[in-house]
C-alpha cells in the first residue's frame, strides 16, 4: 500500500509539474488564485513524498538492526554455559584420577625393577635367564636332521631376514629360560635357512618350534 501510495504521489507530482510548466509556457493569463492553489498542492504532495521516504528508511533500519535477546534466551545461554563448565570439571577430575593411577603403577613398576636388578646382581643365573628371555626372536626351528658326516643340522624359518646371513651365529632357546647350544648359518634361501651346530652343542636334540636368538653376552 505504501509503495502504491508513493507511486501515486510521484505521478501526481509529475502531472502537477507538467501542468505548472504548461501554465508557465502556455497559459499566460492564469489568475493568481489558480497559481497559488497549484503551488499549495505541489508543496503538500512533496511533503507526503518526504514522509513516505522517511518511513521507508525507518523500516529499513529496523530490518537491519538485530533483535534484542529476550530474558528467556539469556537464561538458556547461561544454563548452557554452566552445564559446559560442570562437564569440564568432571573431565578434569577424571583425568586427575587416571594420572594418579598411572603414577602409582609406575612407582610399583620402578620398585619391582629396582628389586629385580638387585636380585640379578647377586644371582648370576637369574640374570642370565632374564637376558635369554628378553633376547630378540630371529627364527624358529622347522626340522633337525641327523648327519653322521656333518654332525647334523637344522632348517629354520627366518623371521627377521635382515638379521640373518651366511656366518651368523644363533642360539636355540627353549621355554624362554635356557639355551641348548649355538648354530652357525651355512645357507640362506627364500624358503628359510640352514645352520650347523658349533662345538659344545649338548646332548639335547633341537625340535620343531625351538626359537633362535642372538646369543646374549653374559
Amino acid at each position: 500500500m505504501k509503495l502504491l501510495l508513493g507511486a501515486t504521489v510521484a505521478l501526481l507530482l509529475g502531472a502537477l509539474a507538467v501542468s505548472w510548466q504548461g501554465m508557465n509556457n502556455g497559459v499566460k493569463n492564469a489568475s493568481p488564485d489558480d497559481i497559488a492553489r497549484l503551488k499549495k498542492q505541489v508543496e503538500e504532495l512533496r511533503q507526503q513524498q518526504d514522509t513516505l521516504d522517511l518511513q521507508r528508511k525507518l523500516q529499513d533500519l529496523k530490518a537491519s538492526t538485530p533483535l534484542t535477546p529476550t530474558p528467556a534466551a539469556n537464561a538458556a545461554e547461561i544454563e548452557a554455559v554452566k552445564a559446559q563448565l560442570e562437564q569440564n570439571k568432571a573431565a578434569l577430575v577424571k583425568i586427575e584420577e587416571e594420572k594418579a593411577k598411572r603414577d602409582k603403577q609406575l612407582a610399583i613398576d620402578e620398585e619391582g625393577l629396582i628389586a629385580r636388578t638387585k636380585l640379578e646382581s647377586t644371582d648370576k643365573e637369574l640374570g642370565s635367564a632374564r637376558m635369554i628371555a628378553d633376547a630378540l626372536l630371529i627364527g624358529r626351528v622347522k626340522e633337525y636332521i641327523e648327519d653322521a658326516q656333518f654332525g647334523g643340522f637344522i632348517t629354520f624359518e627366518v623371521l627377521m631376514k635382515e638379521q640373518v646371513q651366511v656366518g651368523t651365529v644363533l642360539a636355540i632357546r627353549r621355554n624362554k629360560t635356557g639355551m641348548l647350544g649355538q648354530f652357525k648359518v651355512s645357507e640362506v634361501t627364500a624358503e628359510g635357512a640352514i645352520a650347523n651346530p658349533l662345538p659344545g652343542f649338548g646332548p639335547i636334540v633341537p625340535k620343531v618350534g625351538d626359537e633362535l636368538i642372538f646369543p646374549p653376552q653374559f
